[in-house]
């Protein structure tokens, strides 16, 4: 593989990384940049599960302490049932429930939502037009719900506003939030449910997938390329995510809507 090559699959790593934990769809840049730069690369689902393998690296190592909290704290929940554990057993119990919607929906409606979305750009471009509205709702959202006070009600709506998310143009963190806010939790909150969201979404694609990239027909060729832009995805979804954080504590969310609103207008005037 030449130079070239090995150079696109590192930039789309790189996007990703960018595009993955800002409320701005990472699928629809994806698709938008693949009309542009007329390639399928930007298609490759095998090599697009693998750059969210990379995001959900990144998404894990800056939420170590919280995911380690949790899971040694159920495990003691479930060996002791004192009290003081139950909270990061019913954190782990919210999860699984947010997580059901967009399970659901992928199994069912996955490649019919790919059929309508992948080369039409106008549907894009009006789903970031979305994406932007709801993100100026809740803009100045601030809430009262902390992590220990999300009802399981308030776990499953943010679930289904993930698997809305499905829809490339559709911003997965970006809806998640909003979720979250309109719900009243804390942006503390929100981003963190939204984020250790993303982790059993990403891993149950990473699994379902990885059987098929191994045996792929052509993985002497694609392995570096592959694991070229996975580091990329890595590196830049760490330091995206931690400067999204940032912005959305301090209450700049407006940057996403206008930024969503300025890129959809443009997809729908010029592409």
């Amino acid at each position: 593989m030449n130079t070239i090559k090995l150079f696109q699959y590192i930039l789309l790593g790189i996007i990703q990384g960018f595009t993955e934990p800002l409320p701005i769809s990472s699928s629809g840049h994806l698709v938008i940049l693949g009309h542009l730069f007329k390639t399928n690369i930007f298609t490759d689902l095998n090599f697009e599960i693998m750059l969210n393998f990379g995001s959900l690296i990144a998404i894990i190592l800056i939420y170590k302490e919280d995911i380690i909290k949790i899971i040694t704290g159920s495990i003691a929940y479930l060996q002791t049932k004192k009290p003081k554990h139950q909270p990061d057993f019913t954190y782990i119990m919210l999860l699984i429930i947010g997580t059901i919607p967009a399970g659901i929906a992928g199994l069912l409606f996955k490649d019919l939502i790919e059929q309508l979305f992948i080369n039409n750009l106008k549907l894009i471009g009006f789903s970031l037009l979305v994406t932007g509205f709801l993100l100026y709702i809740i803009r100045n959202s601030t809430g009262t719900i902390d992590d220990n006070k999300i009802s399981f009600k308030s776990a499953f709506m943010v679930g289904l506003c993930q698997a809305i998310a499905l829809i490339p143009g559709i911003s997965r963190s970006g809806m998640t939030i909003v979720g979250g806010l309109l719900n009243d939790f804390k942006r503390s909150t929100a981003l963190k449910f939204s984020f250790l969201l993303y982790i059993p979404v990403s891993l149950g694609s990473f699994m379902l997938g990885i059987n098929d990239i191994i045996t792929h027909e052509q993985i002497a060729i694609i392995w570096l390329p592959y694991l070229l832009g996975t580091i990329a995805a890595t590196i830049v979804t760490y330091y995206t995510t931690k400067l999204f954080i940032k912005i959305t504590t301090e209450g700049k969310l407006i940057y996403f809507v206008y930024y969503c609103l300025v890129v959809g207008s443009l997809v729908l005037l010029l592409l």
